[in-house]
């Protein structure tokens, strides 16, 4: 997978390596990185976040080196529409069906609540699958 239009790409440090798997440790900034007093701010912290890889057969890695993980924008598009804009749709249709069905705003509130909750849990039932659809790769930082 080449780095470019096509991909997205998060420095990363390499931690544990298995024969089948690479754990690779990558640090997230937050937007306040870039900013000169974030060492004095205690809302800068980034959030550390290990990804596993398959362990490329012909490329040898080390603990500690630096890597670059990548992933396909298409896949980061996906990833964004199953995590917020499903659920937003499904807020606002529930919310409009209950209010038009003569749910009080308590009730259609907790519809709204029920319904992202029960789309989440089937998300949380078929993590496996999704989880064989997003295909991590790892290169050498360069």
């Amino acid at each position: 997978m080449g780095r470019g239009q096509d991909s997205i790409g998060h420095i990363g440090k390499v931690v544990q390596i298995t024969p089948e798997v690479i754990s690779v440790e990558i640090v997230s900034e937050s937007a306040c990185a870039s900013c000169h007093a974030s060492a004095l701010c205690s809302l800068s912290s980034g959030k550390v976040k290990v990804v596993e890889l398959p362990t490329p057969a012909f490329e040898t890695y080390s603990v500690g080196e630096e890597v670059e993980v990548l992933l396909k924008a298409s896949m980061g598009h996906k990833a964004v529409w199953l995590a917020y804009v499903v659920p937003l749709v499904i807020l606002i249709a529930t919310l409009l069906l209950a209010l038009h069905l003569g749910a009080g705003e308590l009730g259609a509130g907790l519809a709204c609540i029920a319904a992202v909750a029960v789309y989440y849990m089937v998300i949380y039932a078929f993590r496996k699958h999704l989880k064989g659809e997003y295909v991590f790769a790892i290169r050498k930082k360069s």
